[in-house]
């Protein structure tokens, strides 16, 4: 089952015309939550997320915090998964070809769930390869936007090379990868650019700082050169489907010892138990 303006009903039912802006322009933004044994994670903040990209587009948010919560659990509750990534996705609307926004046009929105699949556990203890490229995006890489076609280039440059992402850098520093934020660590300190319009605002991103916080891992928000990154003792990429991951090899050359590293493990834990702290509390909130 998905949801569509309005509807639970089959995918196989669910259809938008062609003059919808969000297949005609990618005039839409986007958000996926992360459902652990049926429970959504951090589901305000990602829908906090939701809002911010709306309004930076200047789309009218047809729901109500309250509403987005039940189309979430109510598409959740229909799904034969317990860990779940429901993705909602909100365009401008139908509306005749004109790249100026149309007035009084109804928002198209859409939601689905698939299975959550993290990495497995031994990639976890392995550790990832990366590549690198030159981040060529657009301006406003904080607006989670369904124009994602620079994205999914510069990912094709990793997979083309059996590689788990594309480690990004703009004008000699760091920005993010092609689908996650990126932390590196060298002599114990953790090391992430701050937020700004050339990356997107992770809620793992938050998560992890937080954790950091925890095990006392001091963290520092600046810009980060390329040779820092490549110099690092360890990289981390981070996202709501990879959670935390340790690369090991960047552009064929390993990272560190080439092994996944101590303050990663540390962290990579920390997660786990942090995320069974959360969920508990959400089931008993439920």
């Amino acid at each position: 089952m998905v949801f569509l303006n309005g509807r639970f009903l089959p995918l196989e039912q669910a259809m938008v015309p062609v003059l919808d802006r969000g297949f005609i322009f990618g005039d839409g933004v986007y958000e996926l939550i992360p459902v652990y044994s049926r429970a959504p994670f951090r589901m305000d903040e990602h829908l906090a997320r939701l809002e911010r990209s709306l309004g930076a587009v200047g789309i009218r948010n047809p729901h109500s915090r309250d509403q987005w919560r039940e189309i979430v659990t109510g598409l959740v509750a229909q799904q034969p998964w317990e860990d779940q990534g429901v993705y909602l996705q909100v365009t401008r609307g139908v509306a005749k070809r004109d790249h100026a926004f149309p007035a009084g046009v109804e928002p198209t929105v859409f939601a689905m769930s698939n299975p959550l699949v993290n990495p497995p556990l031994e990639l976890v203890e392995k550790g990832a390869s990366a590549v690198s490229a030159v981040d060529n995006r657009w301006l406003r890489c904080d607006i989670k936007s369904i124009s994602l076609i620079g994205n999914v280039l510069l990912r094709q440059v990793s997979a083309a090379a059996g590689a788990a992402e594309t480690i990004l850098f703009r004008d000699g520093m760091l920005t993010e990868a092609s689908a996650s934020n990126v932390f590196v660590a060298k002599n114990g300190l953790l090391l992430s650019p701050p937020k700004s319009n050339l990356i997107l605002p992770g809620i793992t991103y938050d998560v992890v700082v937080e954790i950091a916080g925890d095990l006392k891992i001091p963290v520092e928000f600046r810009d980060v050169r390329e040779g820092e990154v490549r110099a690092a003792d360890e990289i981390w990429l981070s996202s709501s489907s990879k959670e935390i991951l340790a690369v090991v090899e960047l552009d064929g050359r390993p990272v560190g010892d080439g092994k996944p590293g101590p303050l990663f493990r540390r962290a990579w834990q920390g997660y786990q138990d942090f995320k069974r702290r959360v969920m508990r509390k959400e089931s008993v909130a439920a």
